[in-house]
């Protein structure tokens, strides 16, 4: 069975294709292909309110192309999710009829605690120490969302309109970081330590210009570090220094300043990375919706 999730994001849309292969019962996923488009719908939205007329030739541009490599891999099922800019775009439900038209692809908006959801979805810390409660932290370019996961179960969930294309264009007010904090503070709480797992592009490439151990976490001081290099150089000289793509290079920083901030509002002082996304959630939730239809 193959299986396609398409993430549409403020900084950028994924396609991800996995082929789904049942061994003992138990499912393996297979990536076949992921494709990143750097959209950055968030540049327009968080700025005017809507999506302009050239990101959104963009838009549907890219879901033609998504559809066609859908049709070569045979994709049985599908699901195509949009978060925190279209959640925002006036012409948001304007362009998924436009996107329908053409490539036949059927966008649904999501909301935030349904992101965070599917970040769950992926269920890593089913697979880790029973001792440690864990914060999953996913952070976007319109949003940040944390989900926090103790004895087995996700007791707490929220979605905050902080995001590293907000931050970018100094979209984030003093009383946005102050609700976040207050939240954290007060739910993210336990007797037993608590490690975080970060999802995202952004903290995926922290991690691999760390040279850390794939299953090894991070510390929050590295982080810490990282920060202040990278806040200290201009987008130019991080893509030289660091060999990255401009629309990494000018949110990166961002991104750590809200890990930073989120592990030190809970006292947390490892991140753990494996590499989960929106996309891997869908499509571990369609998997499972299916499975529940039999």
């Amino acid at each position: 069975m193959k299986i396609a999730a398409i993430d549409i994001g403020s900084n950028a849309a994924r396609l991800l294709i996995n082929e789904v292969k049942v061994n003992n019962r138990k499912p393996e996923f297979i990536k076949l292909n992921l494709l990143r488009i750097p959209l950055r719908l968030g540049m327009d939205v968080f700025t005017i309110g809507k999506i302009g007329p050239e990101r959104e030739k963009m838009v549907i541009d890219s879901m033609k192309i998504f559809s066609d490599l859908m049709k070569i891999y045979k994709v049985d099922h599908y699901r195509a999710c949009a978060t925190s800019a279209m959640r925002d775009a006036s012409n948001g439900n304007e362009i998924i009829s436009q996107v329908k038209e053409t490539s036949g692809i059927n966008i649904e908006i999501i909301s935030g605690d349904e992101e965070a959801t599917l970040i769950y979805e992926n269920h890593v810390a089913e697979g880790l120490d029973k001792e440690f409660a864990y914060l999953y932290i996913d952070v976007g370019g319109g949003s940040t969302e944390l989900t926090f996961y103790e004895n087995g179960k996700m007791i707490y969930e929220r979605s905050f309109n902080i995001g590293t294309i907000r931050l970018l264009n100094n979209l984030v007010s003093t009383d946005n970081w102050k609700e976040m904090k207050d939240e954290v503070k007060k739910n993210i709480l336990s007797k037993k330590p608590i490690v975080a797992i970060g999802s995202g592009g952004n903290i995926n490439k922290v991690f691999s210009m760390s040279k850390t151990k794939d299953g090894k976490p991070m510390s929050l001081s590295h982080l810490k570090k990282v920060y202040k290099e990278f806040n200290e150089l201009s987008v130019e000289e991080r893509m030289t220094n660091y060999n990255l793509r401009e629309d990494r290079a000018d949110v990166l920083v961002h991104a750590l300043n809200i890990f930073n901030n989120v592990m030190s509002w809970s006292e947390i002082n490892r991140i753990f990375v494996p590499k989960i996304s929106v996309a891997d959630g869908l499509i571990h939730n369609i998997y499972s919706q299916l499975q529940h239809r039999k």
